[in-house]
């Protein structure tokens, strides 16, 4: 049997890694700037991480959730006074997607309503609803196109209130700031009417965190430069550093019913050890405030060259965007010079590092982007 050849891969094996750093199976030493799609939240194999799954494992690895997991109480305590959302409830499962998943489902339940506004250049995952979300024709199938979701435009607000109107929607969802879609800043402004008009015609406003969540940008979440308050967040990738996991946060509006929402593996013994950790690390280390000053440093100190058009992005999740295709570049920098990074589109380079990374780490990229380019 052979793997069904859906990736695009790079020639390169990665075996162990520490912090911001891979080493692969030759022993050649990576600079990771992408924390494998903004996963690797506090560092690769943190030891304070390694040694909580350890004794977990060691423990209980799983069982349903017929029964009571202190765990995860003790997870939704800490992560509520850590995003300052102490009054919502969370629910766990296992991924952003299905996160995303889940949120669409309770803003119809809760609406009674059947129809779903998202963004152009939006990405909310592959699973069916998640993907008829998202703003890319080419990954959403015939089974996933009968979902009922209208694209608006990033920052216009006239026409979502004009869609809203209809009084068939649920909900409206939108990303803190957009990964995938090349890093786009929802404008402050526009976010703030966005949560009116979600008041004001009774739809559900839900904020895609998956990416930009987790101290990320240098807030707990994206969508807190704006001041506003979703009515669910969805969160995935950072939250466990690596170990499968995701959530959702539902304002106290929301009524839990029975049955509702389910999952198997969701905030399973090993995944909310890792989650635990990855919140006392956050704290400990302040890795929140890092992520803000390092990610400064970075955009203040991009080369500035005529084949650079534009650099966006807050705290430690950055677009560099070229006018030209980044392929070689990336390529560049990663033969090359030995840094991991990601793209959005073809003239964007990606930055999403583990939050821990330094300003000495940062440097070593400015100069080596300096040179490929």
């Amino acid at each position: 049997m052979e793997l069904f050849d859906v990736y695009s891969l790079f020639d390169v094996t990665p075996v162990k890694a520490s912090g911001c750093t891979i080493w692969d199976d030759k022993g050649k030493e990576y600079l990771d700037l992408y924390g494998g799609h903004a996963v690797i939240s506090v560092g690769h194999c943190h030891p304070h991480y390694t040694a909580a799954l350890k004794e977990q494992a060691e423990r209980i690895g799983f069982y349903s959730n017929s029964v009571r997991n202190p765990l995860q109480e003790k997870l939704a305590h800490m992560l509520g006074e850590a995003c300052g959302y102490p009054d919502y409830s969370l629910f766990l499962d296992n991924s952003g997607a299905e996160s995303n998943e889940n949120a669409l489902k309770m803003a119809s339940f809760h609406t009674g309503k059947d129809r779903i506004i998202a963004f152009r250049k939006s990405f909310h995952g592959r699973t069916s609803g998640a993907v008829a979300a998202t703003d890319n024709p080419s990954i959403v199938s015939p089974f996933n196109a009968v979902h009922k979701v209208t694209f608006c435009n990033l920052n216009d607000a006239e026409a979502v209130e004009s869609e809203l109107a209809k009084g068939d929607v649920a909900g409206v969802i939108i990303e803190g700031i957009q990964g995938c879609g090349g890093i786009n800043v929802p404008d402050d402004g526009f976010m703030k009417e966005l949560r009116s008009l979600c008041t004001k015609y009774g739809a559900v406003l839900v904020l895609d965190e998956v990416q930009s969540g987790y101290g990320r940008t240098g807030k707990f979440f994206a969508h807190q430069w704006n001041g506003i308050k979703p009515d669910i967040i969805t969160m995935g990738k950072g939250i466990a550093n690596g170990f499968p996991c995701g959530g959702i946060l539902l304002s106290p509006e929301f009524e839990a019913v029975k049955g509702r929402l389910g999952t198997t593996f969701g905030g399973n013994y090993l995944a909310m050890a890792c989650a635990i950790a990855v919140l006392e690390i956050i704290e400990k280390e302040s890795l929140i405030d890092n992520a803000l000053n390092v990610g400064n440093y970075l955009k203040e100190n991009i080369p500035v060259k005529s084949c650079v058009s534009d650099i966006r992005g807050r705290g430690l999740m950055l677009g560099i965007e070229f006018n030209c295709s980044v392929a070689p570049i990336r390529k560049a920098l990663l033969y090359d010079k030995h840094i991991f990074t990601g793209v959005a589109g073809n003239n964007m380079i990606r930055l999403l590092a583990p939050l821990t990374l330094t300003k000495e780490q940062a440097g070593a990229f400015i100069n080596a982007l300096d040179e490929v380019i």
